[in-house]
């Protein structure tokens, strides 16, 4: 896991978080190193795919779809962080923030266990059936 923390977000920010990540073996060398992202604004569309290529070449980027966090693995870990690390916000100041974050990080690189997902097309069926979604936009049964 890599993590950074600046002072605000923007193209410059995920630019140095990237390079962090790219400098780095295996990453270096890799034939292809796959990042996901969503469509956050230092980070959309092609404008954003082309500066990434420019710069390193075996980049794919991938962007998920459109109000689709819950796809987006580093979601599920910004909603731990928030949960166990940033509530309650009672820091005395950035640098407190920081620290905690980064302690965190290498905490959980080392407690984490791949997530297990459930969430069958039948579970989905059900649940927007309880939602009272019409059927015409109801997933085909497999």
């Amino acid at each position: 896991m890599y993590g950074r923390c600046e002072p605000a977000t923007g193209i410059g920010p995920f630019e140095r978080l990237v390079e962090q990540v790219m400098s780095q073996e295996p990453y270096r060398s890799a034939p292809r190193v796959f990042w996901i992202l969503d469509n956050g604004t230092s980070h959309r569309g092609q404008r954003c795919h082309d500066r990434l290529r420019a710069r390193w070449p075996n980049i794919i980027v991938v962007h998920t779809p459109i109000h689709a966090s819950w796809l987006n693995q580093i979601e599920i870990y910004f909603s731990v962080v928030q949960r166990k690390v940033l509530t309650p916000n009672d820091f005395q100041s950035l640098e407190e923030v920081e620290d905690r974050l980064l302690r965190f990080q290498d905490h959980y690189a080392q407690a984490a266990r791949p997530f297990q997902w459930k969430f069958t097309r039948a579970g989905l069926r059900a649940l927007l059936s309880k939602l009272k979604i019409p059927d015409a936009l109801l997933p085909k049964a497999a």
